[in-house]
């Protein structure tokens, strides 16, 4: 772990390539899993606010899901969460193209209909973040859907982080990200030298 800031970021972040493969995961990450996306507290006005622009892209069933449960909704562990279809898998904000899920808020915000790109646990992932009382937890979840991002990645040679540079620069801001850089390319240099 390295303490960057008040968060301390697992050199997986560093040490693991990756870049999203659409064409090869085909965005399962916005239809798998037991719970929906986490949500932070200013997110929910957000939602609230994005919503009338991206209603009319989601699905029947994700309708109505909204309408039994609301735009967001509190999961087993007590965190608001996005919403998912009849209780299943799949994020009700979940539009597909061509065969991949994406984010139907992301897709209104890069039309320039909204400025509310998506839920920033979206937009770090795979990285999850842990609150603690005095720190952030940052960590990588390696799940298998990601594979083809690991290959990908390798390929490119782009690790996580430098993947991930405009997500953990919304979450953390400019300076920490550059202060995470820096801490990175020393923490590089010390394992190779």
């Amino acid at each position: 772990m390295l303490q960057i800031g008040s968060a301390l970021v697992s050199t997986d972040l560093i040490d693991t390539p990756f870049v999203c493969d659409l064409e090869r995961c085909k965005g399962a990450c916005c239809v798998e899993g037991d719970s929906g996306a986490p949500l932070e507290e200013d997110e929910l006005a957000q939602i609230e606010n994005a919503f009338p622009a991206v209603r009319d892209m989601l699905q029947p069933e994700a309708l109505m899901s909204i309408d039994k449960i609301g735009l967001h909704t509190v999961d087993a562990d007590g965190d608001r969460v996005t919403p998912l279809v009849n209780g299943n898998r799949e994020c009700v904000y979940t539009v597909f193209e061509n065969g991949v899920a994406t984010c139907a808020f992301e897709k209104a915000y890069n039309q320039g209909r909204i400025g509310f790109r998506k839920p920033v646990s979206c937009h770090l992932y795979p990285v999850r973040i842990e609150k603690h009382t005095h720190y952030d937890a940052v960590n990588y979840h390696k799940w298998s859907i990601c594979a083809p991002a690991c290959s990908l990645g390798k390929k490119l040679d782009v690790p996580l982080y430098v993947f991930l540079k405009d997500a953990l620069t919304r979450k953390y801001g400019s300076e920490w990200y550059q202060e995470l850089r820096e801490v990175a390319d020393a923490y590089r240099k010390h394992r190779e030298g």
